[in-house]
């Protein structure tokens, strides 16, 4: 048997409910775990081990009692950009670095009424801005596959820290890719749900029609077990779904023999690195093989998806950190009696280079003279990436692309140049401009390093995504590889 800190999440909790460990030792299994190599990994930015022995504690006096789900009792990590009352949330940002707040995000809710345990906050680009985790102000994530490598991002500490056995799962937030990259750089799974199906009271916002929370974790059906936990409406948060959740982890069983998979010949071409397209090549066959049908489609809006994204997602992150003006909370620049020059320092300490340079594309593309040009525009392309989408779901079950043009990047190597580094989400970005569900999974390695597959579905298909995922996942190894740290 492996070490305790080894096991999925689902593997933990079986374990519990049968009463062969407690979760205090899966906690202090974990920490152990986090002490050891998180010097190397930088995936945490607050380990919470107080709270998490109070949480292991409250968890062992219910299970005792007969009470609890499949993941109580099991310690996880939270991206910190999620609201936790109490303990510092600090978006991986100087202008939030003590920030503690007065209330919990719905999914923070949801994950504490099962009873699970907090191990800390993850290490994040600031505000979610970035492909690397490179841009948190407080020091960058290192991939546990070679740490001279990034982990993709935003969501690096997360999928690091469950690459690296430093938590039994991890929850992230997706805008452009930031759940599924990180995942796929890291040999985890990533899930990005619906827009709409798991409530974004309590996400710090960078992009509010783009963001959305979801799972990292060791296997498909540990993501399952997560989606169940946070999913559903909530009153809170206008743009939630009120649908009932059906149970996704029993939707896995269900078999994959005769559903249809698009190829989009637009995810495979200029860009792609040779070596992940060949690691997708030999997956589709793995999928035919358990006796899904694949064929090619196209969706030639896709090229315009990753400019749309920059006028978009800056806008909206333009409007929505004006809120840090150094007044309500937050960092705030004391050494002068001007408001004005208050205000203009507690930015210039307060945000990072690449949250300004979002910062100034989003204010310049809703400026006069500008809005019609480039903000109305692209949201007229999303709508036509959106009916794209439509009508090749018309034809088929779901999509498979690469979720990464490339294996994970070295530390630097693309910090000079914005461009590159956004070009990283190029296959990611599409999915959040439609809404769609998208997850990522393991398929395989090149140059060494993880290369992930992305499978696309049409709104509210998760049960569909998780089926095919699992699927794969039970023909091939890949999910049973973890670095050797």
């Amino acid at each position: 048997m492996p070490e305790l800190w080894g096991l999925t999440a689902h593997e933990a909790g079986d374990l519990l409910r049968r009463r062969e460990t407690s979760s205090h030792e899966l906690t202090e299994a974990s920490l152990a775990r986090i002490g050891a190599v998180e010097p190397h990994i930088k995936a945490y930015t607050t380990v919470t081990d107080e709270v998490a022995r109070k949480h292991a504690r409250e968890a062992d006096e219910a299970i005792a009692r007969g009470e609890g789900s499949p993941l109580t009792g099991v310690p996880m990590q939270i991206k910190d950009l999620i609201c936790t009352k109490g303990i510092r949330t600090t978006c991986g940002s100087r202008m939030l670095e003590s920030f503690v707040p007065t209330y919990d995000a719905t999914v923070t809710t949801r994950l504490y009424d099962q009873r699970i345990v907090l191990l800390g906050k993850g290490n994040m680009d600031e505000f979610a801005m970035g492909s690397s985790t490179e841009n948190s102000a407080f020091f960058p994530v290192h991939n546990p596959w070679d740490l001279e490598r990034v982990p993709g991002g935003s969501s690096g500490g997360g999928a690091a820290a469950v690459a690296a056995r430093e938590c039994f799962y991890a929850l992230g937030s997706d805008t452009g890719g930031s759940i599924r990259q990180p995942a796929a750089l890291c040999g985890v799974v990533g899930l990005k749900p619906t827009y709409g199906l798991v409530s974004r009271y309590g996400l710090v916002a960078f992009a509010s029609s783009l963001d959305q929370i979801g799972p990292i974790t060791r296997d498909v059906t540990d993501a399952a077990l997560v989606l169940n936990c946070i999913a559903g409406h909530d009153p809170l948060d206008s743009t939630s779904i009120p649908r009932p959740v059906p149970d996704y982890a029993r939707a896995l069983q269900e078999g994959v023999k005769g559903l249809r998979l698009g190829i989009p010949a637009e995810y495979y071409g200029e860009g792609i690195d040779a070596g992940v397209k060949e690691v997708l090549e030999e997956a589709a066959k793995v999928l035919e093989g358990l006796g899904i049908h694949l064929e090619e489609v196209s969706l030639p809006s896709t090229r315009y998806a990753l400019a749309c994204y920059y006028i978009i997602a800056p806008s909206e992150c333009s409007a929505n950190l004006a809120r840090y003006d150094g007044v309500k909370y937050g960092f705030s620049y004391q050494d002068t009696d001007d408001m004005w020059e208050a205000m203009e320092k507690t930015r210039q300490y307060g945000f990072g280079p690449e949250v300004k340079r979002r910062i100034m594309l989003g204010t310049y593309a809703l400026s006069a003279g500008y809005y019609d040009a480039y903000y109305l525009k692209a949201q007229k392309v999303r709508t036509l990436i959106r009916q794209e989408f439509d009508e090749v779901f018309q034809r088929v079950d779901a999509l498979v692309t690469p979720t990464s043009p490339s294996v994970a990047f070295r530390l630097g190597e693309k910090t000079a140049d914005p461009v590159q580094m956004y070009l990283s989400d190029i296959c990611t970005i599409p999915v959040n401009m439609a809404g769609l569900p998208g997850i990522s999974l393991p398929c395989g390695f090149s140059e060494g390093m993880p290369v992930g597959m992305q499978l696309i579905g049409p709104h509210l298909s998760e049960e569909t995504l998780l089926r095919v995922a699992y699927a794969y996942e039970q023909a091939t190894p890949w999910h049973t590889k973890w670095p050797p740290l």
